[in-house]
């Protein structure tokens, strides 16, 4: 069975960083999930607009098409998404056994100063608190694990990786640590 690592969070948690750093790890299949957004929904949030569900459905599901294509594909990936709201990750785990959620979180002041720190990044540091507002934790039910972003991408990676049972993963290995 293949397996997806959706990393998930409010913006600046470092969902890039730690998606870059787990690929680097395993060699997986990539996705930055910002990549697959409409571009009104990136003119919306340049604007300093959140996005609304119906600007979302979309864009989830051109995410859960990604992910379909990798699993038909026998590739394991890693994509970063916000997955803000249950509903929106129910619908990327629906028909995709292979998702397994990484919710990504750090104190506000740290995701603040990463937001603020951003260059060239079409959504502003002041729609942070639309997506704090928005955002509804991991279950204990969903598939996956909370992560604390204390540390750096690397030591994040590996962590995510232990707490998945994955620690005998190798770049170009398949979910089972086999190359």
């Amino acid at each position: 069975m293949t397996l997806t690592l959706v990393v998930m969070g409010v913006a600046g948690v470092g969902k890039s960083s730690v998606a870059a750093a787990l690929v680097a790890r395993t060699g997986w299949a990539f996705a930055e999930g910002d990549d697959l957004h409409p571009e009104a929904n990136r003119a919306k949030m340049a604007a300093g607009h959140p996005l609304d569900d119906a600007d979302r459905w979309p864009w989830l599901r051109r995410i859960a098409a990604w992910v379909g294509e990798q699993e038909h594909a026998g590739r394991d990936a890693v994509l970063t998404c916000s997955a803000l709201k249950r509903s929106y990750r129910d619908l990327l785990r629906e028909g995709h056994p292979s998702v397994r959620f990484v919710h990504l979180v750090a104190p506000r002041p740290v995701v603040q100063a990463r937001i603020d720190a951003r260059r060239g990044h079409y959504m502003p540091p002041a729609l942070l608190q639309s997506q704090i507002d928005t955002l509804e934790p991991l279950g204990a039910d969903e598939p996956g694990r909370v992560v604390d972003t204390a540390g750096t991408p690397d030591e994040i990676a590996a962590r995510t990786l232990a707490a998945l049972g994955l620690t005998d993963v190798e770049p170009g290995a398949d979910d089972t640590g086999r190359a």
